[in-house]
């Protein structure tokens, strides 16, 4: 079909003052009457090259915009005098069907808008689903080609003969009407379809009576994900741009802001950060983290310490995040305590405390790429738990920062217990950099931080968190530092066991010797010691009791157990059992109660029992038992596995 076949549309009201009147509802009326004739005829005008799905939308879209917009006029055939032929407001519904039908296998102009119907449809629209007629037989195959191959000014000349029964003189003024220029040429290439009239009412042709089949389902698929993509951008874009401040830039390594409230707001200023006066601790009823000074030749960076409370609120993607068990890593409610703002070897730190956390922030110093952010839970901390915290790991080396009230720092290895501590230089509360406890391979030292305040001498252990843990020696309850020469002794043999408690959270680690048991070939006497590491959040504890025979290095774990009350102020019982090869090849089952037990026996693999809060029974090697245990007040124990 080629563009001058179809002369621009008529404006509205240009019929004659002998044209009936038609209005909105009697246009309505007609087209809902014949509105399966009406789509039928759009369907069949309409290019075959559209494909028979969008034939099919697009038949019913201008069938359904076919209504006038208020009351027009419209030209009336002779011939139609009865039946719908004489109904004005179906030739009007039909003229304009006529007409957008043909406008829609215009090509389209550059410089030129495109007319509506030459667009695809708004509507109607079914997602997921491919509608189309019932195909026909050959007969209706072979009249579908020979319309393919008319022009739209001919298929419609064919459409009103055959299927409305026009008489070509009504054809004409028809086609006229609808914006055709050589109404002649469209009849003579109409002329010889004759025979297929009959067929234009088949089933083939019937846009209303539709089969549906599923879409691509895999490009579909890929279209959902390439849209859901697309939103999610948009979205991003349209928070990033609709929100207040100054952007990603200032906040470093940050996550776009995802709420604004004044709350929210004040945590992010870094004016509002407080800053304790340097001499607070000495006159405070507190002696925690409350009373930290703030310290570091940082702590006027304005610019680093925002980029540190903005990773803190929304830390991105890129940030490393790390928090001890139990310690929730959300944003701080209000402004929090600056502790430490400064730079640390290769890196500027800042340290932060809100009452429950202690954050540290730290980024290299050439930029905020590769920034980190650990979290440690400090509620509820004392004079002795808030004695340091970690600056930076490097090397091998560990800084830390300590509490203001400390004196003296050194370093000490926990598995020679007669050698002496080397001190630390301390620089406004920063050690000196210090060898930390051997994390791979062979167990030969175990440094520990050794510091001095007015009330005592306590050690501390790096367990790989933010906060080091404190280490006791003594029965639960009445457990105290480990500082004398005597506690010193006590934890040589089973410093390298605290390797077993490293990133559970712990506060504190205390080790205890609950029974001596004499060997069975005479040998000496072994020591049966509980270790029992306490956390910040209250739960995790880890107990190991270990068995040492004379001579030796370091101490076996017998058993092991984790959220038990044994070992515990709670609960001081502890029971266990460990196998043990005599000096002569023979073995033995040996076991022992913490004092108030009065019986132990064996089932299983091994059969014996005793009284009292030791047991040594002669077995084979591989046997397993299982123990029980009665305390002097009848309450039954079992050892830990």
């Amino acid at each position: 079909m080629q563009s001058q076949d179809v002369a621009p549309r008529p404006a509205p009201g240009s019929g004659s003052a002998a044209d009936p009147v038609v209005d909105v509802e009697q246009a309505e009326a007609a087209l809902v009457e014949h509105y399966p004739r009406l789509v039928r005829i759009a369907y069949l005008v309409l290019p075959p090259g559209l494909g028979r799905g969008r034939r099919v939308l697009t038949a019913h879209a201008l069938t359904q915009r076919a209504l006038p917009r208020g009351r027009t006029a419209t030209p009336v055939i002779p011939a139609q005098s009865a039946g719908r032929e004489g109904d004005p407001g179906y030739a009007f519904v039909r003229l304009q069907v006529v007409r957008t039908a043909l406008e829609a296998g215009l090509p389209l102009r550059r410089r030129a808008w495109p007319r509506r119907s030459q667009l695809p449809p708004l509507l109607p629209q079914v997602w997921g689903l491919r509608l189309f007629p019932r195909s026909g037989g050959a007969d209706e195959l072979a009249l579908d080609q020979r319309l393919s191959a008319l022009s739209g000014p001919a298929r419609a000349a064919c459409v009103l003969r055959g299927l409305e029964k026009l008489p070509d003189g009504d054809v004409r003024e028809l086609l006229a009407a609808a914006g055709v220029t050589d109404v002649d040429a469209a009849l003579d290439e109409a002329a010889g379809t004759e025979d297929g009239y009959a067929l234009l009412g088949s089933p083939e042709f019937d846009p209303c009576s539709l089969q549906a089949r599923p879409t691509d389902l895999m490009r579909r698929r890929q279209h959902m994900k390439a849209a859901l993509a697309a939103a999610a951008a948009v979205a991003v874009c349209g928070a990033l741009l609709g929100l207040p401040g100054d952007g990603w830039g200032p906040d470093g390594a940050a996550a776009p802001p995802y709420a604004q409230n004044p709350a929210a707001q004040a945590a992010l200023n870094p004016a509002l950060l407080l800053k304790v006066p340097a001499a607070a601790w000495e006159s405070s009823a507190r002696t925690d983290f409350s009373v930290w000074p703030a310290r570091g030749d940082l702590t006027g960076d304005s610019a680093l310490l925002r980029r540190a409370l903005a990773v803190w609120a929304r830390p991105g993607e890129r940030v490393q995040v790390s928090a001890t068990p139990g310690t929730p890593s959300g944003g701080p409610s209000g402004p929090p305590q600056l502790l430490y703002a400064g730079t640390v070897d290769n890196a500027r730190v800042v340290l932060l405390y809100d009452g429950l956390r202690v954050v540290r922030y730290a980024e290299p110093r050439d930029g905020t790429e590769g920034a980190a952010l650990d979290f440690a839970r400090v509620d509820g901390a004392d004079r002795a738990g808030a004695g340091a915290v970690v600056l930076g790991r490097s090397d091998g080396n560990i800084r830390y920062l300590t509490a203001p009230w400390v004196t003296k720092a050194a370093e000490r290895d926990l598995l020679k217990p007669g050698a002496g501590a080397m001190d630390l230089t301390l620089t406004d509360g920063t050690t000196a950099p210090m060898a930390g406890p051997a994390q791979t391979g062979a167990c030969t030292s175990w440094n520990v931080l050794q510091l001095t305040d007015a009330t005592g001498t306590r050690l501390l252990t790096d367990l790989g968190e933010l906060v080091p843990a404190r280490l006791t020696t003594g029965r639960p309850g009445s457990a105290k530092d480990a500082s004398g020469p005597g506690a010193l002794r006590a934890w040589a043999p089973y410093a390298c066991s605290l390797g077993a408690m490293r990133s559970s959270g712990v506060r504190s680690v205390n080790t205890w010797v609950y029974a001596s048991q004499p060997l069975p070939d005479t040998s000496g006497t072994a020591d049966w010691v509980c270790t029992r590491a306490e956390t910040w959040q209250g739960g995790g504890e880890r107990v190991l009791a270990q068995f040492h025979t004379p001579g030796s290095t370091y101490g076996a774990v017998a058993a092991k157990a984790e959220n038990v009350p044994a070992c515990g102020a709670k609960d001081p019982q502890v029971l266990a059992g460990v196998l043990w090869k005599s000096g002569t090849g023979s073995w033995y089952l040996l076991a022992a109660g913490s004092r108030g037990t009065s019986s132990i026996s064996a089932t299983g693999g091994v059969t014996g029992s005793a009284q009292g809060d030791l047991l040594a029974v002669k077995t084979r090697q591989g046997a397993q038992a299982e123990l029980k245990g009665t305390l002097e007040d009848g309450r039954a124990v079992s050892g830990l596995r």
